[in-house]
């Protein structure tokens, strides 16, 4: 995969999450909202009721009065029609003429308002009652045969009277007007307000706890619950007791102090599963990018590896190549010292090439539990001696040296001789390697409780922390572009890891940059 690509298919992946993230808090920023709505529409609704409840109970309660008095009193004082209406209408088929008369009589009881409490004894102000009648009166108009005179007879009469539709409401006007005079406290009580919101949440399925109050022009009155106080927020109202200008001094408050936690609790069922499968594609993405990185990571390792194999390869190639050349030149082929020589640097070649397979093969061998290694009891300052012999040469070579400090008191371990002395060259190379000009490398050892501890500690170019955290990873090689001035294929250390692993033991390392590193291997001794 190009960079280029994994790039784009980061982003894709990036935006898709943002998307769908950004999608599920809309989601529920809308839902609350919605619910936040429904409950404002719902409060409003129930402020609404309570106040006509406790109008109409007021109406009621003086209308009742008001129509015993009447009931008691046989006959008005005095009555008057004060409007009237009259239609007339032909049927010339029946030669018949109907009148039809509608109108309104004021009765007036001499009733005063002094029913009503608190009220003024002295108020004149008389109520009146109102009553509907109606008349429908038909005439027939005859021809007489000689005289061609007509005759006009009464066919029918029909008077009704009722009182007024809307009976209590020709007085709600009426009364605010007397009202207004009584304190709020006499005219509606707590408890009355209390059943009635409770009733009206009972309807619409609202278990919440809830405080109300009413204020007249601004200040508090008597007329409220308990906890009652005014907030800034979540705080509904409406007028009570309106007037006939739809005014009032009064004003019902209702506050819900739970009101948010009711909101939420109605999505919340439906927020934690989007939440939860949120996560879950966040989990997802999280996996797959991590995926897309790792198999990134490994095709640059793999290729670095191709690189440096190639690189590997193509010098003992040559050296071979060139080496036979010579071999076959006349001049040559006569000197048998020469010809010895050159033959020798084909063997040492061709073994380093066999060496490298060899290593492959053999992490591959271990990584499939294949590779068998059979322990016995060894020396491992012995084996340290025997790692240091193939590699003396290469730092005499470079003027540099290899000093050591066996220092342990018990050194008797069970290990594979073959593997362990490789290890030990693995490590001892690899502090070669990464030394510019003259390797100076210590090896110590050291008993510490049931363990030996083996440090291999140069004075090379060291390393990062990043790089010391990977650097026993299966072809993992510190990142130098396409430059190749340290040769290796970088399964040396993962060989390292695998056989010491298998060993029942440890190793780490410890560096820093430009002041060299100690590789610790730690053995456990035989008890």
């Amino acid at each position: 995969m190009s960079k280029r690509l994994f790039i784009v298919l980061v982003i894709l992946m990036s935006l898709s999450l943002i998307g769908i993230i950004f999608v599920q808090g809309y989601w529920i920023a809308s839902a609350v909202k919605e619910k936040q709505e429904s409950f404002t529409l719902n409060a409003n609704q129930i402020l609404t009721n309570v106040s006509e409840s406790a109008s109409q109970s007021e109406h009621f309660k003086y209308y009742s009065k008001f129509q015993k008095l009447i009931d008691s009193i046989e006959e008005p004082e005095n009555s008057q029609i004060i409007s009237v209406l009259q239609i007339t209408s032909r049927n010339d088929k029946n030669n018949e003429t109907s009148i039809y008369t509608r109108g309104i009589i004021e009765e007036d009881y001499n009733i005063f308002p002094t029913f009503i409490d608190n009220i003024n004894e002295d108020d004149s102000t008389s109520l009146k009652n109102f009553k509907r009648y109606t008349t429908r009166t038909v005439y027939k108009e005859d021809l007489l045969d000689d005289a061609n005179v007509s005759s006009i007879s009464f066919v029918e009469r029909m008077r009704e009277v009722d009182n007024i539709s809307r009976k209590m409401e020709q007085y709600k006007d009426d009364i605010n007007e007397f009202t207004k005079q009584i304190p709020i406290h006499k005219r509606v009580s707590s408890e009355f307000l209390e059943f009635v919101i409770q009733e009206n949440l009972d309807k619409l399925d609202l278990d919440l706890e809830y405080e109300f109050g009413v204020y007249d022009d601004g200040l508090a009155t008597k007329i409220k619950s308990k906890k009652f106080k005014i907030t800034d927020g979540g705080m509904y109202d409406v007028p009570l007791f309106d007037d006939y200008e739809g005014g009032s001094g009064f004003t019902l408050f209702l506050s819900f102090p739970k009101r948010n936690k009711y909101v939420l609790s109605s999505i919340i069922g439906m927020a934690i599963m989007s939440i939860v499968f949120t996560l879950i594609i966040i989990i997802a993405y999280s996996s797959a990018l991590y995926q897309l990185i790792k198999q990134k990571q490994i095709s640059e390792i793999k290729t670095d590896f191709i690189n440096n194999m190639t690189h590997e390869f193509k010098t003992p190639i040559a050296t071979i190549n060139l080496a036979l050349d010579a071999v076959q030149n006349p001049k040559i082929i006569d000197d048998k010292d020469k010809v010895k020589r050159y033959l020798r640097m084909i063997r040492e070649e061709n073994k380093r090439m066999h060496a490298q397979v060899e290593n492959v093969l053999q992490i591959s061998k271990l990584e499939k539990n294949q590779l068998d290694i059979s322990k016995e009891e060894v020396d491992v300052h012995d084996l340290i001696e025997d790692a240091m012999s193939h590699i003396e040469l290469i730092v005499e070579d470079r003027n540099g040296y290899v000093k050591m400090h066996l220092g342990a008191t018990d050194s008797m371990v069970m290990a594979n001789d073959t593997h362990f002395t490789n290890v030990l060259v693995n490590v001892l190379d690899n502090a070669i390697k990464y030394t510019e000009g003259e390797p100076k490398i210590d090896v110590h050892t050291e008993v510490v409780k049931d363990n030996i501890v083996i440090k291999v500690k140069d004075q090379g170019q060291g390393m990062s922390k990043s790089v010391q955290k990977r650097i026993f990873e299966k072809f993992y090689r510190e990142h130098t572009g396409d430059i190749h001035n340290v040769k290796g294929h970088g399964l040396g250390l993962a060989y390292v890891k695998k056989i010491v692993d298998d060993h029942q033991g440890q190793v780490s390392v410890e560096s820093e940059k430009s002041k060299g590193t100690t590789f610790i291997i730690k053995l456990p001794l035989i008890s």
